[in-house]
């Protein structure tokens, strides 16, 4: 008996060595781009600067050219970062802010959005695969703002379903 029991432990521990490893080779795979993504907001960010300065109804046709150029390329951009697990945090105004997800910047009284909500967002913040690459820099609503109480931020993951048994979606309400 003693010798089976020891048998079924070295099994048991192989099998799970043998998880760990698949695990962790899938999760590199996964998040082997995290870097290079990081890199790339920087350039996805001067392309948004850049469109929202470029002139959509200039009457000369090259300048007119250059932001429909603009348009096209950081349409592409973000087609390439969301074929590639790499997903925008943007919250809308009003929405809770999520500090797993949004970093405060600025706290500002509001008339229209409550305590905690999100006022404004300076900067998008982006995911891969659930793990936060940058986390979206936003101005919240101070203490004493008189709008209604901020609503439940939009899960953005397209990965966590409701009934995810594997905890993709975790409650931080505590």
């Amino acid at each position: 008996i003693r010798d089976r029991d020891q048998a079924l432990r070295i099994a048991a521990d192989a099998e799970n060595t043998k998880r760990r490893a698949e695990r962790e080779a899938n999760d590199s795979r996964a998040y082997a781009i995290q870097k290079f993504a990081r890199d790339l907001l920087g350039v996805a960010d001067n392309l948004q600067r850049a469109m929202q300065h470029a002139p959509t109804d200039a009457a000369d046709p090259l300048v007119k050219n250059l932001a429909i150029g603009l348009q096209l390329t950081e349409k592409e951009l973000m087609g390439a970062f969301e074929r590639n697990g790499l997903q925008k945090i943007d919250p809308v105004r009003g929405a809770k802010f999520d500090p797993h997800q949004h970093q405060a910047m600025q706290e500002q009284p509001s008339d229209d959005v409550g305590p905690g909500g999100v006022l404004q967002v300076i900067q998008p913040g982006y995911e891969l695969f659930g793990r936060l690459v940058r986390p979206a820099m936003v101005i919240v609503a101070a203490r004493g703002s008189g709008g209604a109480e901020a609503s439940e931020p939009v899960a953005q993951n397209p990965y966590a379903a409701a009934n995810d048994p594997a905890g993709a979606s975790v409650d931080t309400k505590a």
